[in-house]
């Protein structure tokens, strides 16, 4: 379903939403105020963002105008008390791609995140494939000669990013960087457990291998050529 960041300082607002999304299947963050929610915006992978405009500190149009500026290029939607049509446009002019006054039905937000979502994958390869490995992102699947794989949340984003760059070599940093989303260097034995798992699931004898170590590098994932 994917992760959603709540950034919402209302606590009784920001319980129900966290609670509704989680029935509905999504991952979710919370933050309460501004600096906590572009901190977690920009530390940690999320596919949507819900965003207070009312928030302490830094407020929600000026985490928004950071993001933009960061590069951030998830959808964000304003929740906001705020119903003039010069805020809905200064909102959207900020860089969101939505905007829900409060308050709101719970059925509505969700129908407005699921077309922000469904927009954000549009231009993304939803299947990808290696040999006979075949990932599904919407479904989160992946299978294998016919039989599908069980794997752990990490081990999923681990074997995204090396099916968007198969049959290149990958380093160590790369993966804390972009997988684990943690400074150089930090997680290298942690990372080495997580491959060795995941080649365990995806690798059974007989089969071609994918994961193969890049001596003084890292490691590359390898199709048959």
């Amino acid at each position: 379903m994917g992760k959603v960041l709540i950034v919402e300082d209302q606590k009784r607002l920001q319980a129900s939403l966290r609670r509704g999304l989680e029935e509905e299947g999504y991952e979710v963050a919370v933050a309460s105020t501004g600096e906590e929610g572009y901190y977690l915006a920009t530390t940690q992978k999320c596919d949507a963002v819900v965003l207070d405009l009312m928030l302490p500190g830094r407020d929600g149009m000026q985490v928004l105008r950071d993001l933009r500026g960061h590069g951030f290029g998830q959808p964000v939607l304003i929740l906001t008390s705020r119903d003039a049509v010069q805020d809905r446009v200064n909102g959207l002019d900020a860089g969101a791609d939505d905007y829900l006054v409060k308050p709101f039905a719970f059925a509505e937000l969700l129908a407005r995140l699921r077309a922000l979502l469904r927009r954000n994958l549009a231009g993304r390869e939803l299947v990808l494939h290696a040999d006979n490995l075949e990932m599904d992102l919407l479904a989160r699947r992946v299978v294998r000669d016919g039989v599908e794989l069980e794997l752990s949340k990490r081990e999923f984003e681990l074997l995204e990013y090396f099916l968007r760059h198969k049959n290149m070599a990958v380093t160590r940093d790369m993966l804390g960087r972009e997988v684990w989303k943690e400074p150089d260097g930090m997680w290298t034995n942690v990372i080495e457990v997580c491959i060795n798992a995941l080649r365990k699931k995806i690798e059974k004898p007989g089969q071609w291998q994918l994961l193969h170590t890049v001596r003084g590098v890292g490691y590359a994932l390898r199709e048959r050529t």
